[in-house]
């Protein structure tokens, strides 16, 4: 492969804001593959990011996923989903610019919602998920911002809705397109409900 390959759009966002749900979308619509790097870390090490977290410690994952990031910016050129905490590091803030970053933004709610504060989210393991959610919300908003070429709300919005968006916004779909047609029968076009999970597992595409 050659090191000049180029994503063709990078996802950025926290957990729950449905950066590989919205991938998988994008990258069927852009007729391009979709990665995502929290897949590619796994994949590395062996073993899931939770064993990560308990058994090396979050500053050995950082690393390791640093090195991860800087490879897949160089070696893909469809649609990379970063991890969620992955624009803390600055060299990584840094390898971002000059790609198509968008930043896909989620509220305290929804964000709660869609994690169902999974232990496979280490993060939000604690004795108080709300808490730690919001802090992590707070901390790393302007880091999303910094990066992204463009932000897209998520909220009260399918996978497809989202999607749609994204490639409007980013002048992959003119202006004043006809709207997508909704199929009420495929997950990915149900908006998230106000008590509900949001953005369907990727699994459930067509």
């Amino acid at each position: 492969m050659s090191s000049q390959r180029r994503p063709s759009v990078v996802l950025v966002g926290p957990p729950g804001s449905g950066k590989s749900t919205v991938g998988e979308v994008l990258a069927r619509r852009l007729g391009v593959d979709f990665v995502d790097v929290d897949d590619l870390i796994v994949e590395r090490a062996g073993k899931p990011i939770a064993d990560m977290f308990l058994q090396d410690g979050e500053p050995a994952f950082r690393a390791l996923e640093r090195q991860v990031v800087a490879d897949a910016l160089e070696g893909t050129d469809g649609v990379l989903a970063l991890g969620g905490g992955s624009v803390i590091a600055a060299e990584t803030r840094e390898r971002l610019r000059g790609h198509r970053v968008v930043h896909l933004m989620v509220g305290l709610a929804d964000g709660l919602r869609r994690t169902g504060m999974s232990t496979a989210r280490p993060l939000l393991a604690g004795v108080n998920p709300r808490a730690t959610f919001k802090t992590l919300l707070d901390e790393r908003a302007p880091l999303y911002r910094e990066v992204a070429t463009v932000e897209v709300d998520t909220s009260r919005r399918s996978a497809n809705q989202v999607a749609r968006a994204v490639l409007e916004a980013l002048g992959e779909i003119p202006a004043g397109a006809p709207a997508d047609p909704v199929d009420p029968d495929d997950p990915l076009d149900r908006p998230t409900p106000h008590d509900g999970a949001a953005l369907p597992d990727p699994s459930l595409r067509p």
